[in-house]
């Protein structure tokens, strides 16, 4: 963390703001100050002056600074709305709402701060110098929000399907390892069989009894998971084409939603003060015209 609070990334695009903003207030304080060197070489060319030309003289030297500092005031304040747009429009595509507070713009502390911060990356002499191609790094979205959703969906149940196929695997070795255990058994029933007689059959059918039931116990278990994963896949399946199907419908419900919220606006009291005023406005010209009409020399 750095001394304004941001990451590295957000740093430097800061100070390329920063440089930015030095380069134009540069340039505004030479035009400020060739409008006085303008006035002493153009104007001050007599050793005395009347109060009356003295006063005409600053006149003149206070519209020409108030008309440049007017001119740089009002573009930085539309350069400081661009770089808004510019977030906010990052932003969106996101589907997030981010919020100011107009007030910390007066914060003398943090403007303080911040100049230390300036005065700290231009004037060290140690400082690194920022790269000049660095690019933004946060990419909108080249998709919309419904197929971004869908391709999440779809992610999502992709690894469902692979913890269930992991999840049958497990199941085939259990029946596998049952099955080799069973055909020990067998052979050592076989092996009994020849040294005990009459008492290894009854043994025999006993431990063949018991390892039938084990193995019909997982292999119902194993076609009830074999099932499950087919119903699942099927679901899966069903889930992704509707998905797909309401894509168009989800696009068409927020092309509405946005021709409705325009229509809302057009509905609001600002819209109609607006309107109002512009029709006073109109009837205002229309006699205007009527009356300057009154006065025009006839031909």
């Amino acid at each position: 963390m750095a001394e304004l609070g941001l990451n590295e990334h957000h740093q430097n695009e800061v100070i390329n703001y920063m440089r930015f903003a030095r380069s134009k207030r540069g340039l505004r304080l030479k035009t400020v100050n060739s409008c006085f060197q303008d006035l002493k070489e153009s104007r001050l060319v007599e050793e005395t002056f009347t109060v009356d030309e003295v006063s005409e003289v600053l006149n003149g030297l206070q519209a020409v600074v108030h008309s440049e500092l007017e001119s740089e005031l009002i573009n930085t304040a539309y350069t400081n709305v661009l770089l808004l747009r510019q977030l906010f429009s990052q932003a969106e595509k996101w589907y997030l709402k981010l919020q100011t507070d107009i007030s910390e713009l007066e914060n003398r502390e943090l403007l303080e701060q911040v100049a230390e911060f300036e005065k700290a990356e231009f004037t060290s002499s140690n400082k690194k110098s920022i790269i000049d191609s660095m690019k933004p790094k946060l990419a909108p979205l080249h998709e919309d929000g419904a197929a971004e959703l869908l391709n999440k969906e779809i992610t999502r149940l992709q690894e469902e399907n692979e913890k269930l196929k992991s999840r049958l695997k497990t199941i085939e070795s259990q029946a596998t390892d049952a099955l080799d255990e069973k055909s020990k058994l067998e052979r050592a029933l076989q092996d009994l069989q020849l040294e005990h007689g009459s008492q290894k059959d009854f043994i025999k059918a006993q431990d063949l009894s018991d390892l039938e039931n084990t193995v019909a116990a997982l292999k119902s278990e194993f076609q009830k998971t074999l099932n499950d994963q087919t119903e699942n896949q099927k679901s899966l399946e069903e889930n992704l084409a509707t998905a797909k199907h309401d894509l168009p419908r989800v696009q068409e419900q927020l092309s509405m939603a946005e021709k409705e919220l325009e229509k809302k606006f057009q509905q609001t009291a600002a819209f109609r003060n607006m309107k109002e005023i512009l029709t006073k406005k109109n009837d205002q010209i229309k006699d205007l015209r009527k009356r300057l009409a009154k006065y025009e020399p006839e031909d």
